[in-house]
């Protein structure tokens, strides 16, 4: 009956003051990852938004609000490299809409909070 009790009080310790646990860094293939993530996440929306008949710089401005709204406030953002990540862009602006023009200094507004 004691071993029960002890047992019985020490689950309910461990279930009720239990507390989370986050990775402090993460690995590069992760960062890697979600800057694809985002640069396929903005191609897409200036692609579709140009091919809707709205103008480059209102496609542009679009496409840099949706992007910080779904990106806007994950703990990976302070590790982007914003250089590549508008390479990315860039790259997936050329293949996946045949935008060859994309002038990258454009980009300079897309950033996120941390």
């Amino acid at each position: 009956m004691f071993k029960f009790s002890i047992s019985f009080f020490l689950s309910l310790f461990l279930l009720f003051f239990d507390t989370p646990v986050y990775p402090n860094n993460f690995s590069p293939k992760v960062i890697e990852n979600y800057t694809l993530k985002i640069s396929k996440k903005f191609a897409n929306t200036y692609c579709n938004s140009i091919k809707f008949g709205i103008s480059k710089e209102g496609s542009l401005r679009f496409s840099i609000g949706e992007t910080n709204k779904e990106f806007l406030n994950n703990n990976i953002n302070k590790y982007i490299d914003y250089k590549l990540l508008n390479k990315n862009i860039i790259l997936s602006l050329k293949n996946n809409c045949q935008i060859y023009d994309f002038p990258e200094n454009e980009l300079e507004n897309l950033t996120f909070n941390y």
